[in-house]
């Protein structure tokens, strides 16, 4: 009897193993996938590469268009600062703090001024007879006498599914003592509180503390100036937190950024990236406290505040899809400051809150320059759409294999550039690497020229129907080439 069962358990083993080597019974786990559905995909850090072979990704920098917006008015002044910009339908409306002398964080002498854009290049003040301001109502002041929200009042277009119009617009200022007070406004002009008490106070806040509403994870987010260690000890940081209702708050959650260096973020400026929401975009000001370019003598020839010289500031592209992770994939500077020494003062090179579209190819990012100086002022760089980074690779060639991923679309639309002699050609592969009979390497057509988007093709043919909602690879070669995003188009 003990013979027999010992037999039927050697003979149920060996079928197993039968199983496992002819392919009737499997244990082997499927590969994991992530769904992309439609998104546009960018190349801003590793989360879809599986495989980088002669190819490399790389930071890219915007061009410097100018000054756009000088802060000359007597309520504005040498420390303007916080600056955001909305793109709101066919109107780019800016905000920024007004403060002609230097002081204590949320005094009195702060307003909010604002200033507006039919293409976000030529920007006007307009006379808005809203608050007096210095003995007048002539001026572009949208809130006064709101001490201390008006030292860092950030606002942002709610685009919440069925906000009220009233609360179309959104914002929040204020410092430790006051916590953070909400604002709302039907226009993004007029402003009243949402209620007296503040929505939110476990932060220092000693900075511009930005929200908006995430799609992606369907809830308002905050990210607000912490420090890493109790108090103001250690180095300035970014803290996390997230409300259904823009009134009641998570408990903060303190952002990490992988296997990098601490360093000082002064701003986050963390935003949904426009053509890919679920992509949070963060052009934040690196601020190097004591690390001093200015001597005594040059700061007074260009008529710096004595307390605004001894320290200098870039800006650094940093990265989120959600949760307490920031991907910091380059530490280089995404903007270094510009030649010129005032351009090396404390402070200056902050970003303005939001990456906007200003051109059928073209985003721009403003850039607070000169600060604590007479010459305070907005500069405007300019990018093409999705430019932040790329895979590249050189005249050699090379190659990059996502992972696998699933997809739903009708086509695959690219935005890359190509030398004259270089080129991109996109084969399809399955799950395991395989390429998909119709989609392989010797079926793909070459993709030269330089476009915003442009279909992947193979033998002239762009459908992709038939391999949609199921996982797949997809595997670039390269020559002389920058490929930016991708998308598939349903």
């Amino acid at each position: 009897m003990i013979r027999k069962k010992y037999l039927s358990l050697i003979f149920i083993f060996n079928c197993l193993i039968g199983s496992l080597f002819h392919g009737g019974l499997s244990f082997a786990k499927e590969p994991d996938y992530i769904d992309i559905g439609s998104n546009r995909e960018l190349f801003v850090d590793n989360y879809l590469i599986k495989r980088l072979e002669g190819a490399r990704l790389i930071l890219h920098h915007p061009h410097d268009e100018g000054s756009v917006l000088k802060f000359d008015q007597p309520w504005e002044g040498p420390f303007c600062g916080y600056c955001t910009v909305i793109k709101d339908k066919d109107k780019y409306r800016f905000y920024y703090r007004g403060l002609p002398q230097a002081g204590r964080d949320g005094s009195s002498r702060e307003v909010t001024c604002y200033a507006e854009s039919p293409d976000g290049i030529h920007i006007t003040k307009p006379e808005l007879n809203l608050f007096t301001v210095n003995g007048s109502k002539s001026n572009n002041v949208i809130l006064a006498d709101a001490a201390p929200v008006n030292h860092n009042f950030s606002p942002f277009l709610d685009t919440r599914p069925g906000v009220p119009q009233s609360e179309r617009f959104k914002a929040l200022g204020g410092t430790r003592k006051s916590g953070l007070i909400a604002y709302i406004s039907p226009d993004g002009v007029c402003w009243n509180k949402l209620r007296e008490e503040p929505v939110f106070t476990e932060g220092i806040f000693d900075s511009q503390n930005v929200a908006f509403w995430s799609n992606s994870e369907q809830c308002y987010l905050c990210y607000f100036r912490t420090w890493t260690e109790t108090g103001y000890g250690g180095f300035r940081t970014i803290s996390r937190t997230t409300s259904e209702d823009f009134l009641n708050w998570s408990d903060p959650v303190q952002m990490k950024f992988g296997d990098t260096p601490l360093e000082h973020l002064y701003t986050n400026q963390t935003h949904p990236y426009f053509r890919a929401p679920h992509i949070y975009v963060a052009v934040a000001a690196r601020f190097l406290p004591g690390r001093q370019v200015l001597n005594e003598k040059q700061a007074a020839q260009l008529k710096v505040n004595p307390n605004y010289f001894k320290d200098c500031s870039d800006a650094v592209l940093m990265t989120s899809r959600g949760s307490n992770i920031y991907n910091r994939t380059f530490m280089e500077a995404f903007i270094r400051p510009d030649v010129g020494l005032q351009n090396w003062g404390s402070r200056s090179n902050y970003p303005a809150l939001n990456v906007v579209q200003t051109g059928t190819d073209e985003m721009s990012i403003y850039v607070q320059h000169d600060y604590a100086q007479p010459t305070a002022h907005l500069r405007r760089y300019s990018l093409r759409l999705d430019g932040f980074s790329s895979i590249y690779a050189p005249y050699k060639t090379g190659s990059m294999t996502t992972k696998s991923l699933i997809f739903k679309g009708k086509k695959l639309l690219l935005n890359f550039a190509t030398s004259a002699p270089g080129y991109i050609k996109v084969e399809i592969q399955n799950a395991r690497g395989k390429p998909v009979p119709g989609y392989s390497l010797s079926d793909a057509d070459e993709l030269i020229g330089n476009y915003i988007e442009h279909p992947a093709s193979w033998y002239s043919q762009t459908d992709v129907t038939k391999l949609s909602n199921q996982p797949i690879r997809l595997h670039f070669v390269m020559k002389d080439a920058n490929l930016y995003s991708f998308q598939f188009r349903p």
